[in-house]
């Protein structure tokens, strides 16, 4: 912490939230494999790679799994575009599963091909492909998990095993053609598809799904909506009707609610790591169908609602929900401007605590913008993707708070006087621990990396 900062927090009676920084994001740890990890401060320079993909510490080395292009190993078509969320499956005999997002609009270049079965919309280029490595990270096969769905962003895994992929729009039937409804949840079978289908999770609203989270306990799942423009996104919760999980157990319906943070209508007004909220409250939503108006504008009563902007990355730990602002810019309409804010939700107290803010003056400083996905490390602390301008980049992010580059990305798609780079997305880990799995956007690519993470 600057002096300056320091200065500043004790001159408004904040510095011991300021000073309990290293102990919050500890908190994020908390019983979890990652608790038990060495702290370190990263694993040393990025090394440039010679193939032009991937540049990565001394030590590490990566495996190109899947390629946007490529031929899907089912036969089923081709690789699709824009990779996004990804979750990893443990299977049988060191088999690893890995289910992964496109996050494809209908201007897509390459769409998931259509599989009878596993169809929600033929007009939709969206959905999900599942492959299945060996113990040796070789790809043993790769087939259309679900197809038909549109702008699949990220999504979330469940207790029992299946993915959550979730629509980041809110289109109806006859808007870029598609024949459907969308901004839905499905559920996704990591190697059962046809099991879990293409259907809609209607009672967990339809509006610009983010990512979403369960509550292993209670069967709570925890919704966020990254909505484009103000009013932005709420954060959610989903009460199921059959709490006790399951495949399929969604689709009996329940009840969706939405955040209340009493006397606070955004968030991005909170700056301050370490600020709490007791008595948050949850209000039913109007209509979680949004037939005529979106879930983020109905009224909610007196006192109103709780928004965000850029309501990204949600995860479970511990006993609590995290889930991300990814940046809030006044010029966007935000009421103020942040570079990335973590939050923790405790469902038995009913509060809500600023564990993390990056920025420049801030105590978490990464050197681009822009979280966006989140994991936790093997070796203790965050893996952060980035998502702004310039080189992409993937962060570690230590539990004292200290940033460190695990991965750049080298895949220059844009030209050489404005050079662009594809965002990185879908960072998770195999459940050994062994190996990071992340996806570059655009051009498609999933990468395996390996290496000392123990070191």
């Amino acid at each position: 912490m600057s002096a300056t900062r320091r200065q500043v927090l004790a001159g408004t009676g904040a510095l011991g939230a300021g000073i309990a920084f290293t102990g919050a994001l500890s908190e994020l740890f908390a019983g979890t494999a990652a608790a038990h990890g060495l702290g370190h401060t990263g694993y040393g320079p990025l090394v440039p790679d010679p193939n032009g993909l991937l540049d990565l510490p001394k030590g590490f080395r990566y495996r190109v799994l899947s390629r946007e292009g490529d031929r899907l190993r089912s036969g089923e078509g081709r690789v699709p575009s824009n990779h996004d969320g990804m979750a990893a499956f443990a299977g049988g005999g060191g088999r690893t599963h890995l289910v992964r997002n496109h996050e494809n609009r209908v201007t897509a270049a390459i769409a998931v091909p259509t599989v009878d079965g596993l169809t929600y919309d033929p007009a939709g280029k969206g959905g999900c492909t599942a492959l299945t490595l060996d113990a040796d990270r070789h790809v043993l096969s790769e087939r259309v998990a679900i197809a038909g769905t549109a702008v699949n962003c990220a999504g979330g895994r469940t207790p029992w095993n299946t993915w959550l992929t979730c629509e980041e729009t809110e289109d109806r039937a006859g808007t870029n053609g598609y024949t459907k409804d969308h901004g839905f949840i499905f559920e996704v079978h990591p190697t059962d598809p046809l099991r879990t289908g293409a259907v809609p999770l209607t009672a967990m609203g339809r509006f610009q799904h983010e990512a979403i989270a369960v509550d292993p306990h209670k069967g709570v799942v925890y919704e966020t909506e990254d909505a484009f423009e103000k009013p932005f996104g709420l954060f959610y919760r989903f009460l199921p009707a059959k709490p006790q999980g399951g495949v399929g157990s969604l689709r009996a319906g329940g009840r969706l609610q939405a955040m209340r943070v009493p006397g606070v209508p955004d968030l991005s007004t909170v700056q301050e790591t370490g600020a709490r909220f007791d008595g948050i409250e949850w209000v039913d939503v109007p209509d979680p169908l949004a037939a005529s108006t979106p879930t983020r504008l109905q009224d909610y009563g007196p006192g109103g609602i709780t928004h965000a902007q850029k309501l990204e990355g949600c995860y479970w730990g511990g006993s609590c929900v995290y889930f991300v602002s990814s940046f809030a810019r006044s010029a966007d309409g935000s009421t103020a401007d942040h570079y990335g804010q973590i939050w923790r939700y405790d469902p038995a107290r009913r509060r809500l605590t600023l564990v993390v803010v990056f920025g420049p003056d801030t105590d978490v400083q990464l050197p681009g913008e822009s979280p966006d996905n989140i994991c936790l490390a093997p070796g203790g602390g965050l893996m952060v993707c980035e998502d702004g301008n310039g080189a992409q980049h993937v962060f570690g992010v230590t539990r004292k708070g200290e940033v460190y580059a695990m991965a750049r990305g080298r895949q220059n798609i844009g030209t050489p006087d404005k050079p662009e780079w594809g965002e990185f997305a879908g960072v998770t880990f195999a459940p050994d621990g062994r190996t990071m799995y992340v996806n570059c956007y655009t051009p498609g690519t999933t990468f395996a990396v390996t290496g000392p993470w123990q070191r």
